[in-house]
């Protein structure tokens, strides 16, 4: 008997070990997406025509050093980056290299759905927040995230949707 006992002791330990899927339509706060890194805008990326989803690069490459960030099911989304700022290299002028000339950033994600009945891209967006001119900021706020959110991006965009980091590497 003690013998089933420690087997069914491991098999519930094992189990507790294998992570549940994450679900933005479950209605709690569950993650949907926890990163450490984000990958900066470079070239091809630049610009609208190696759109990611629709959403266009920055205008040019970016570089950044540290990022870390949270996504949960019920649209409550954190998003911290330190040194997101130009690439300290051509095309970007060399006055501006290693700077960030944009005040403020957002964080957009990206999900694909059916909630209309056929799969879509739907991106939704957080107010702006202030940056650095280091490219230092913490942006937090919630989304509507449509249900179901299948292979959630968060990317940090500029105000007006260009974005400058996306979670990868």
């Amino acid at each position: 008997m003690q013998g089933h006992i420690k087997g069914l002791v491991a098999a519930l330990f094992a189990v507790s070990l294998v992570p549940a899927p994450a679900s933005a339509s479950t209605g709690d706060d569950r993650d949907v997406v926890k990163f450490d890194v984000m990958a900066p805008v470079v070239e091809p990326f630049t610009g609208a025509a190696n759109a990611i989803r629709g959403v266009p690069g920055g205008g040019l490459p970016w570089e950044i050093d540290a990022a870390r960030g949270e996504l949960t099911s019920d649209g409550r989304v954190e998003v911290e980056v330190e040194g997101l700022v130009l690439a300290r290299r051509a095309p970007v002028p060399e006055e501006r290299q290693g700077t960030n000339p944009v005040p403020s950033f957002r964080v957009l994600v990206s999900c694909v759905s059916s909630s209309s009945g056929e799969p879509a891209t739907v991106n939704v967006s957080t107010e702006t927040a202030p940056a650095t001119t280091t490219g230092d900021a913490t942006i937090e706020g919630i989304v509507d995230l449509p249900s179901p959110c299948f292979a959630p991006i968060v990317f940090v965009t500029s105000p007006d949707g260009a974005w400058f980091a996306v979670t990868g590497r």
